[in-house]
């Protein structure tokens, strides 16, 4: 019994060490003359929040932390990024057209306020990703102002 039981263990170390080289490919690009910060005067406070809870998935930017190099976390991670860049990749803001902006942004404040974005698992990695209440808000004014703003030209 005891035998079988290292001999688990064992299999378990080496597997964890064989994954380790099918890593997923990373979200690094170049800064994007078509991201949201280059194509629209965003506040300081606003560009702030979006850089600490946002980027991460919603770019083609991910700042990567140590445990992400690390399997089957990084998968978990990549998955994260590849489905939340599906959903609103703000390098690509630039390219979209104005509904789809105003859709967007309708839809970044209908999450804040339903306490759905950030995601709980990366808030629980990230806690500057953890907005006030007040920040929260701030950020729903601005995704509306905004919205309104593209929506009349102003």
């Amino acid at each position: 019994m005891r035998t079988a039981f290292r001999l688990l263990i064992l299999l378990f170390i080496v597997g964890l060490v064989i994954i380790q080289f099918f890593q997923p490919e990373k979200n690094i690009a170049t800064e994007s003359p078509n991201h949201l910060f280059n194509q629209e005067q965003v506040p300081e406070d606003v560009s702030a929040m979006l850089k600490s809870a946002c980027l991460d998935c919603h770019s083609n930017q991910t700042n990567y932390q140590w445990y992400h190099q690390v399997a089957p976390v990084s998968w978990f991670i990549n998955n994260h990024i590849v489905e939340g860049k599906e959903e609103l990749n703000l390098s690509n803001w630039g390219q979209m057209e104005i509904l789809d902006k105003i859709a967007a942004l309708e839809d970044m404040g209908k999450e804040i306020r339903n306490g759905k974005m950030p995601i709980t698992s990366y808030k629980l990695m990230h806690p500057k990703a953890i907005f006030s209440e007040q920040e929260s808000q701030r950020l729903i004014e601005w995704t509306s102002s905004f919205s309104e703003q593209l929506l009349t030209g102003e």
